[in-house]
């Protein structure tokens, strides 16, 4: 079995985009490793996620990072407290299956929470 290890995203402010995935996304950072430059973020089934400080980035208007929730109504926390937060979010909807909602990261990249509660195997 392969198992995705490890994450790089390329941001222009590090601490706001920790503070992000810490909040929102039950990250925890490292206290050993991290700065305004680097910080090295670990989700809760062992996923590392690093960040590092770029002078100008520019990610593909397709590229996004998604969270799987494990209920619609996890999925309306979410969108309540970044919208409480200042976030600009959209309500969430059903959409490709799924409860979900998008929105942009201080970075610039898209971020998506989504409830789906039956995952279609695709065929290799």
């Amino acid at each position: 079995m392969m198992k995705l290890n490890h994450l790089n995203l390329t941001v222009t402010d590090v601490v706001e985009t920790r503070k992000l995935f810490e909040t929102y996304f039950g990250f925890t950072g490292s206290k050993e490793v991290g700065n305004e430059k680097f910080a090295l973020l670990f989700g809760e089934d062992g996923f590392v996620l690093n960040l590092m400080r770029g002078a100008q980035v520019s990610y593909p208007e397709t590229f996004h990072v998604g969270f799987v929730q494990e209920s619609e109504e996890r999925v309306n926390e979410i969108n309540r407290r970044l919208k409480e937060d200042g976030f600009g979010v959209d309500p969430p909807r059903k959409f490709h299956g799924g409860w979900t909602f998008y929105f942009r990261a201080p970075d610039g990249f898209l971020i998506e929470v989504v409830h789906q509660p039956q995952v279609i195997p695709v065929d290799p």
